[in-house]
């Protein structure tokens, strides 16, 4: 099926793929991107915020498995502090995972992190999982004080106090850029064991194999290009755990998607959202505007865009989570200034309609090319 932008349904035979491990889960994740009302006009921030745990109450109610908010600190994003917000998410909800997307390590301070997600996991009883990464934006690094010019060094000693952390017991590290623990203990406690971990990467296979190194679950962060060009990273990731004699972890997958009634309205409506936040992302790094033909590739079978309807969203799920090997799949839901009342349908039809669609297919046979 085609439209307007040139969208086509996903063949349904991928080509050969890693293993799967863990059930299949459909997750959500979102920014808070700043939205507009109905006349155009934008909304204040803590509107968006409200706006942000009325989505996730939605998303638990009709059975999403995790929702994730992102850590920003810019005008176009209006979630700083994620953990209050999941806090508050926490409080009104009673199944639906609670997670980042992603903590910046490299600009926090991992006691803290505990500290934080510790009392989410509390509030939420054994809800509370982390997502790290260093950050697609740098912005946290100068307010908070720290220098770029130390990113990996940054990422890789608090990775390694995060990892001693997570569990909750008492800590002896040292490193060069925090002081050192002896003997420390952190609060609050965790009542449902270490605090569940991915690492997320968004195509370095240095990155990739740090992950694997500390048995850490894998999250792939595709926005761009074809979901199938991340297959080798994942057989990477595969390799790296085997070689280093660690048990296999779930792998997981992230991409920017809309859903509506048709392919028709998916795509026109998704639109002038996505090429805005693509060229404004452009303005700050040198990318050209984005255009018709660079919208279709995305919207195309091989693309990174989950836009269109339930069912041509659901085959492209699937067919990429086969491609991968992944467990899990998030769909970031917020784009720009879309409307909250657009999320809300959009997440509406990816509980009830493509979460058990994807689920159905993933259980069929591979057909045979």
């Amino acid at each position: 099926m085609s439209n307007a932008f040139g969208t086509d349904r996903p063949s349904d035979v991928p080509p050969p793929a890693p293993e799967r491990i863990g059930p299949v889960q459909l997750g959500l994740d979102t920014f808070g991107d700043v939205t507009e009302l109905p006349d155009g006009s934008v909304k204040s921030d803590a509107q968006s915020i409200r706006d942000v745990v009325a989505q996730a109450v939605l998303a638990d109610q009709v059975g999403i498995d995790f929702i994730g908010v992102g850590e920003h600190h810019r005008a176009d994003f209006i979630v700083s502090a994620p953990e209050v917000v999941l806090a508050a998410i926490a409080a009104s909800t009673r199944t639906i995972r609670l997670g980042s997307a992603v903590t910046v390590l490299s600009s926090d301070d991992p006691v803290r992190v505990y500290e934080r997600f510790a009392t989410v996991d509390a509030i939420s009883d054994g809800r509370a999982e982390v997502i790290l990464g260093r950050g697609s934006f740098t912005e946290s690094f100068p307010l908070f004080g720290y220098e770029l010019r130390d990113y990996e060094v940054l990422f890789e000693e608090k990775l390694q106090l995060w990892a001693a952390l997570r569990g909750g017991d008492k800590v002896t590290w040292s490193g060069t850029k925090r002081a050192s623990l002896t003997d420390q203990d952190v609060f609050p406690k965790l009542e449902h064991g270490p605090i569940p971990t991915w690492v997320g990467v968004g195509g370095s296979p240095q990155s990739v194999i740090r992950a694997a190194s500390y048995g850490l679950p894998l999250f792939l962060a595709i926005i761009g290009g074809q979901p199938a060009q991340f297959a080798p990273f994942s057989r990477l990731y595969r390799q790296a755990l085997a070689q280093l004699d660690l048990p296999q972890q779930p792998i997981a997958m992230h991409s920017p998607g809309f859903i509506a009634a048709t392919d028709e309205e998916a795509a026109e409506r998704y639109w002038p959202y996505h090429k805005a936040v693509t060229d404004q992302l452009g303005r700050e790094r040198g990318w050209p505007p984005l255009d018709v033909a660079g919208y279709r590739a995305g919207l195309s079978a091989g693309g990174s865009l989950y836009v269109g309807s339930p069912e041509t969203v659901s085959r492209k799920i699937a067919r990429n989570m086969r491609i991968l090997g992944v467990s899990r799949f998030d769909m970031r839901y917020a784009t720009g200034r879309l409307p909250h009342d657009d999320m809300m349908r959009s997440i509406e039809l990816y509980g009830t309609q493509v979460a058990p669609r994807v689920r159905e297919l993933l259980a069929e046979p591979v057909p045979v090319a």
